[in-house]
């Protein structure tokens, strides 16, 4: 009898054997619902102060859009390994993918803060599945020179869709209000989620996983990435831990972390496994990962900030001075393929960090008056490194794996680059506060010396002032706040520099580790599962 079931049992699907179109057009469909996902981190940034008017949400209560969907997103994307093993990479993608529509229309739909609140969460929570989830499948679906251009074409979406973000959505609310950004993903997702279900057959579900899951290890993951997640949003805001929130949130993650490991260890259905982490390959590839996060995101994040701060732009002359690292990504793309062919992953990926670094430290010499031209030679050098980057690393980190290890290793893999770029946002945050408070008292410091221009520049634009009021007192407390702005202005210029200046020095060290990683080797590929 028990021969029997064994003869009943359907064979494994091997994902490398479908036909090239068929595999192809699976790509595609799951391509593309990564970038829906992606955009979605940001696509709101641009549009938080119209949502804020039209919820009457309050600040501190806004931020909770973002938060929210990070939160929620970076618990997601370990877990999808899991989830993809029970109920089939098919069906996990098109729940994914249908529910994030869904999400999406509630959003749109939303009737006040706490909604929209929720329904981020859950947006971000069932999206978090897609983006893993292609990285893994588009490593089982090719081989040779296809596989190649893989990295190539998810890294520059996972690249170019935040960037997008901001100036799409900014785009949409001014031409048809901010629910549009949300309304946006109705018809793309619903198209998703019928061609995800009818086209993807690369492997077998085993729901019989669902009843072994390990809901202590799952909560205790929830806790650390949750309550991490909202220290590094949160802590630059509020003061770090002097804030009791903050550090009640510090407390709850290090708790979590503490049973998440010990329940990986001994849990007999952990739904995380952390075994691609005894290859060294895999680790080096993601403290390199955990550093292109840092670097793309907290550029991402600080060049439009410069922008507004400084310069004064608004959010389309933004969205025009960054689309260029965005052209340069693109360009780059099949340079980058081709050469991970050719190359050596370690030689491609110290080019990359080198030339990363240097268009971060050429991007430490800004002045106030920096513009598009001024930083277009810098961003287009980002732009191009990132993929000399992002292609190797994923070659390094996912090469060495077969079978359901690489959905785990795709999701550790994919959170390291999300962890990066949180802990970047919020150490850049730190510094350029810091940097800008210790260059103000520098420079007031300055202006007390001995031989002192100050006093004569706020006396000759008080004159000047005179000139539309006659009120000598009143031009005298103009002059000084303008002089003021002025050194604030400058203050906060030399602080970006200096934040520019140590992602430099933080790329130079990720460099020197470059000759010790050894890449792995690539195992044969399996089928992506055997259920």
């Amino acid at each position: 009898m028990n021969a029997l079931r064994r003869d009943a049992a359907p064979a494994p699907i091997d994902p490398a054997s479908l036909p090239d179109a068929r595999k192809y057009l699976i790509f595609a469909v799951m391509a593309f619902g990564q970038f829906m996902a992606l955009i979605d981190i940001q696509i709101v940034a641009a549009s938080l102060n119209d949502v804020q008017a039209g919820l009457s949400a309050g600040p501190t209560e806004i931020s909770w859009v973002q938060t929210g969907y990070l939160m929620a997103e970076l618990v997601m994307i370990p877990f999808s390994a899991f989830l993809a093993q029970a109920l089939s990479t098919r069906w996990l993608f098109a729940l994914s993918a249908g529910l994030f529509t869904l999400a999406s229309a509630l959003c749109g739909a939303t009737w006040d803060i706490d909604s929209m609140i929720a329904f981020r969460v859950l947006q971000g929570f069932v999206g978090g599945a897609m983006i893993p989830t292609v990285f893994a499948t588009g490593f089982a679906l090719f081989s040779g020179a296809q596989r190649a251009m893989i990295p190539a074409i998810l890294g520059m979406i996972a690249v170019l869709a935040p960037t997008l973000g901001p100036t799409v959505g900014g785009w949409l609310t001014d031409a048809f209000g901010w629910r549009s950004i949300f309304y946006v993903n109705i018809v793309p997702g619903i198209a998703v989620t019928v061609l995800a279900a009818s086209l993807i057959r690369v492997d077998r579900p085993d729901l019989s996983l669902l009843r072994r899951i390990d809901y202590a290890h799952l909560a205790a993951m929830a806790a650390f990435l949750g309550g991490l997640e909202y220290v590094l949003e949160e802590g630059p805001r509020y003061d770090w831990f002097d804030d009791p929130a903050v550090a009640a949130a510090g407390w709850i993650a290090f708790v979590g972390l503490l049973l998440f490991l010990e329940r990986s260890r001994n849990s007999a259905g952990p739904i995380v496994r952390l075994t691609p982490f005894r290859s060294p390959t895999f680790v080096f590839a993601c403290v390199f990962n955990l550093v292109i996060g840092f670097g793309l995101y907290s550029a991402t994040y600080l060049i439009p900030l410069f922008l507004g701060r400084v310069r004064g732009y608004d959010s389309l002359q933004i969205g025009t001075t960054v689309f260029v690292t965005g052209i340069a990504q693109i360009l780059s793309v099949v340079i980058a393929a081709r050469l991970s062919q050719r190359v050596d992953p370690r030689r491609m990926i110290a080019v990359g960090l080198g030339l990363f670094a240097a268009s971060l430290w050429s991007t430490s010499f800004l002045t106030s008056e920096w513009g598009f031209w001024s930083l277009a030679l810098p961003q287009a050098l980002r732009g191009f490194s990132i993929m000399l980057c992002i292609v190797p690393s994923v070659t390094l980190a996912l090469s060495g794996f077969a079978a359901a290890e690489l959905r785990y290793a795709s999701g550790l893999f994919n959170l390291m680059r999300n962890l990066g770029g949180a802990i970047g946002i919020a150490v850049v945050t730190t510094w350029l506060q810091d940097n800008t408070r210790g260059n103000v008292a520098r420079i007031g410091e300055s202006l007390g010396e001995a031989n002192r221009h100050a006093p004569d520049a706020i006396a000759a634009l008080a004159a000047h002032v005179t000139q539309w009021t006659a009120d000598a007192s009143q031009a005298l407390l103009i002059a000084q706040g303008e002089f003021a702005r002025v050194v604030a202005r400058q203050a906060l210029t030399l602080a970006f520099n200096d934040v520019f200046r140590l992602m430099a020095w933080l790329f130079i060290a990720a460099l020197v580790l470059v000759p010790f990683c050894r890449p792995a080797t690539v195992s044969a590929q399996a089928p992506a599962d055997t259920h």
